[in-house]
């Protein structure tokens, strides 16, 4: 395909107590959705590297990137809010952090479009969160209490 952007991302899933820190988000005429913390890694950066400057950026927080829980490809247009103008292949690895300090909203200089702040919530409501991508609503409270045997896949395909 032509015109299409291709590129990396990492997402942070911070956990404490039984609440993971999500990014509240809205764009124009669309409703409030959340979405995990990171973004696009740029030319040099390691995933982690990538994620540790996102996260500085978006929530005002050092974290420490520990194991990768999912992979999940992106492709705009196959998803509910496709901006034809703006076609993206994305690869998006999420990864279980550690915040290695308190939130600072002050310290948050580089927030995504539309992003309106950081809030926990509930992993038993990520249901009620209109959290993105739609599948770890389900997937991700099974990853974390999964077990030797389990049956939690980490690459998800092309999914939301």
């Amino acid at each position: 395909m032509e015109n299409v952007i291709f590129r990396n991302s990492s997402k942070a899933i911070i956990v404490h107590n039984n609440n993971v820190l999500l990014l509240q988000k809205q764009h124009q005429g669309n409703p409030v959705f959340t979405v995990f913390p990171g973004g696009g890694q740029e030319p040099g950066e390691s995933l982690s590297e990538a994620l540790e400057r996102e996260c500085r950026e978006e929530i005002g927080a050092i974290v420490k990137v520990e194991k990768l829980l999912f992979i999940r490809e992106y492709r705009s247009w196959e998803q509910e809010f496709h901006n034809p103008a703006r076609l993206m292949h994305q690869v998006e690895f999420f990864f279980e952090c550690n915040l290695l300090e308190d939130l600072r909203e002050d310290l948050v200089d580089n927030p995504d479009p539309g992003q309106i702040g950081a809030l926990w919530v509930p992993i038993n409501a990520l249901m009620e969160a209109n959290l993105y991508p739609k599948i770890l609503r389900d997937l991700l409270p099974k990853k974390l209490q999964e077990g030797p045997l389990s049956s939690v896949p980490v690459y998800l395909g092309c999914v939301n």
